[in-house]
């Protein structure tokens, strides 16, 4: 694998680790620093011993964090995409933390092309569910980027006034 191919495998172990990283937080109740400290030292370190590629330790903790920290607008931004019937507070708990990822990662993270974080969210979505969630992980992020990222998909930027 190419060093370029390493380093887009070690986000994607990262997105995949903030996600159960966001899960166990739910679950559990469990404070986020003391989750990404035990995901780093403990899970990363024994994969890297293993020789197996590792997480890329920054990203998971900058979406970890990140989630965590602007959790509210996170999920204002989520409810907004969803339709009358369905509720935050009722989604599964992995999906959760998947549209929770998703969702900050388009709103906060500038270095990858939105195509690319829906496709890297939906993705993991089917590595999780096999009925119609990846879809709907697909329409909510989509619409979400081309809100708040239109120049990446040709929209014109609304005019001011």
């Amino acid at each position: 694998m190419s060093a370029s191919g390493v380093n887009i495998r070690k986000r994607q172990l990262a997105r995949l680790s903030a996600v159960q990283a966001l899960y166990q937080m739910d679950l559990i109740e469990s404070k986020s620093k003391l989750v990404v400290r035990e995901f780093k030292e403990y899970w990363f370190e024994n994969a890297a011993t293993a020789g197996k590629i590792t997480a890329n330790k920054q990203f998971f903790e900058l979406l970890v964090m990140g989630v965590v920290a602007e959790q509210d607008a996170v999920d204002a931004a989520i409810r907004a995409k969803l339709s009358k019937t369905r509720r935050l507070s009722r989604m599964d708990v992995i999906l959760r933390a998947i549209m929770r990822c998703g969702t900050y990662e388009i709103l906060r993270v500038f270095d990858v092309p939105a195509i690319v974080t829906i496709d890297q969210y939906v993705s993991l979505t089917s590595d999780f569910y096999e009925g119609k969630e990846p879809s709907f992980v697909n329409a909510a992020l989509d619409k979400l980027a081309r809100e708040h990222r239109p120049a990446e998909f040709g929209i014109p930027a609304p005019i001011a006034g």
